[in-house]
C-alpha cells in the first residue's frame, strides 16, 4: 500500500511546464486541493495495481499469481528497509538540514544495496528458477520505484502533491497496460513485470526527472544542475541514514506483517494456494487506502485538540466518530463477503477463486479490525507517541507469525485471514492502551497547568 505526509514547509510559488518549454509561476496549492490530489492519486494507482492482479488471474493461473505475490513479499520488507522512509524525512525537511542530493545519493546507495540482496535471496532460495527470474526483475522495477519516490520528496517539500498524484496515475495506467499485453502474448509473469519496470522507467525519465527540473528553476537555474545531482558527502549521507533509520525499521516491519501470511502459505501449500490468497487478500487495499486518507486528514485537528491536554473531550469525539465510521463500513464489506463472496470473486478473478468465499469473509473481517487500529494510530500518532510504536509493532509481526504457524496449518488460508485478525486485534489493543496512558498523562498536565 502508499502513504503520503504534509509538508510543513510553505513555499512561495512553485512552478509548472508550459508549452515552448517556458515556465510561469503559480500559486502555492490549497491544503484541500493537496488532500484531494493525494487521495485521487493514491485510488487511482491503487486501483490499477489491483487491476495487475485481475490480469495475471484472468490471463494466467493461480500459480501465476502467486508467482508475483511471492516476488512482491520477498522484495518489500527489504526495500522498505533500504528505503529508510527517506521522503517522509525530506518533505519535512523545513530547515533545510539536507539539500535533495544527499536525499539522491543515499536513496541510490541503498537502493542497489537493496537490489543486490534481494538478487542473492532469489538465487540461494530459488537457485536459476523462473521465480528467482520474477523476484529480481520485480526488485529492478522497486528500485526504479523507489527514484520516482524520492522525486516525490521534492514535490512534497514544495508542496506539489498535483505532481505525486500526475505520476502516481501514469505509471498505473502504463504498468498495467504493458504488463497485460506482455502476460497476453508471452503468458509469462516474468516478462510481464520487465514490462512493468520499463513503464516505471519512462515515466521516471520523462515525467518524474523534467518535473523536477522545472519545479527548482526559481531557485537559481545556475545552481539547478547541482541541485537534481547526488551528492557524495559520506560524513552527511551517514547522518542522514542515522537520522532516517528508525523509520526504515519501522516501515520493514509494516511490510513484514501484511507479508507474514504469504510466507506462511507459500511454505505450507506452495504458489498456487499462494495465488488464491495473494488474490483475496489485496482486496484489503482498497479499505486502508480509504482508512488512511481519513486518517491523514484528521491527523492535524487531532494534534490540536490533544496538544497539551487543550480539548481531550473533543479529542475523543472525533477519534470516536472516525473509529465508528470505519467499524460501519467494515461491516458493510463483511456482509457482502458473506452473502454474495462467490459472486464477487467470480466477477474479479475467475470461477475457481470463488471457492474461497469463507477467506473472504475472514479478510473482511481482519480488514476491518485492521481499519480501527489504523485510526488507532493516527490517534497515537497525533498525541506525540512515536517511540512506542516501534515495539507495538514488533509485538504485532510476532503476534502474526506465531497465530500463522498454528492456524495455517490447521485451517488453511482461511487461517492466514484469522491470523491477520489476531495480529490486528494486538494493534488495536497496544494502540488503545498507548492512547489511555496519554490521555491520562496530559489530563493530569492540564490539571495542574489549571490549579497554577
Amino acid at each position: 500500500m502508499a502513504k503520503a505526509y504534509v509538508c510543513e514547509e510553505t513555499a512561495q510559488s512553485s512552478t509548472v511546464v508550459t508549452s515552448g518549454s517556458e515556465l510561469e509561476e503559480s500559486p502555492q496549492p490549497s491544503m484541500r486541493r493537496n488532500l484531494s490530489w493525494t487521495l485521487f492519486g493514491n485510488l487511482v494507482y491503487t486501483a490499477f495495481q489491483w487491476g495487475i492482479l485481475v490480469v495475471l488471474a484472468k490471463l494466467g493461473t493461480p500459480e501465476t499469481v502467486g508467482l508475483f505475490g511471492l516476488a512482491l513479499a520477498v522484495t518489500a520488507p527489504v526495500m522498505m528497509f533500504f528505503n529508510l522512509e527517506l521522503r517522509s524525512v525530506q518533505a519535512t525537511d523545513a530547515r533545510g538540514d539536507y539539500q535533495f542530493g544527499h536525499y539522491l545519493a543515499l536513496r541510490l546507495a541503498t537502493s542497489v544495496v537493496a537490489l543486490m540482496i534481494i538478487s542473492a535471496v532469489a538465487l540461494i532460495g530459488w537457485g536459476m528458477s523462473g521465480a528467482a527470474c520474477v523476484m529480481i526483475a520485480t526488485g529492478v522495477a522497486k528500485a526504479v520505484e523507489s527514484v520516482s519516490d524520492v522525486l516525490y520528496g521534492l514535490f512534497q517539500n514544495r508542496e506539489r502533491m498535483d505532481r505525486i498524484a500526475i505520476s502516481m496515475v501514469t505509471r498505473g495506467v502504463l504498468a498495467l497496460l504493458v504488463l497485460s499485453a506482455a502476460v497476453y502474448f508471452t503468458r509469462s509473469a516474468f516478462f510481464g513485470v520487465v514490462a512493468m519496470a520499463g513503464a516505471w522507467l519512462i515515466v521516471l525519465l520523462a515525467y518524474d526527472m523534467p518535473t523536477a527540473r522545472a519545479i527548482v528553476l526559481n531557485e537559481e537555474a545556475a545552481r539547478t544542475r547541482r541541485l537534481l545531482s547526488p551528492i557524495g558527502d559520506a560524513w552527511s549521507l551517514w547522518r542522514l541514514a542515522l537520522l532516517s533509520l528508525p523509520l526504515g525499521c519501522a516501515m520493514m516491519l509494516v511490510s513484514l506483517n501484511v507479508n507474514v501470511p504469504r510466507y506462511f502459505v507459500q511454505w505450507q501449500f506452495g504458489e498456487r494456494e499462494l495465488g488464491f490468497f495473494v488474490a483475496v487478500a489485496y482486496l484489503m487495499v482498497a479499505v486502508s487506502t480509504v482508512v488512511n486518507a481519513l486518517g491523514q486528514a484528521a491527523c492535524p485537528r487531532l494534534a490540536r485538540y490533544h496538544s497539551g491536554g487543550s480539548d481531550l473531550r473533543s479529542f475523543r469525539i472525533l477519534l470516536g466518530k472516525l473509529v465508528a465510521a470505519i467499524i460501519v463500513l467494515s461491516l458493510m464489506g463483511v456482509g457482502a463477503a458473506r452473502f454474495a463472496g462467490r459472486e464477487i470473486l467470480t466477477i474479479l478473478y475467475r470461477p475457481e477463486y470463488a471457492d474461497q468465499a469463507d477467506v473472504f469473509v475472514w479478510i473482511m473481517v481482519a480488514s476491518g479490525v485492521g481499519g480501527v487500529g489504523v485510526i488507532l494510530r493516527y490517534g497515537c500518532i497525533s498525541a506525540r507517541r512515536f517511540a512506542v510504536q516501534l515495539p507495538l509493532w514488533i509485538a504485532i509481526v510476532a503476534s502474526n507469525a506465531v497465530a500463522c504457524l498454528l492456524l495455517i496449518p490447521r485451517y488453511g488460508l482461511k487461517g492466514a485471514g484469522m491470523a491477520m485478525t489476531a495480529s490486528a486485534t494486538v494493534q488495536v489493543v497496544g494502540n488503545l492502551l498507548i492512547l489511555a496512558r496519554a490521555n491520562s498523562a496530559d489530563s493530569g498536565i492540564t490539571a495542574v497547568a489549571r490549579e497554577s
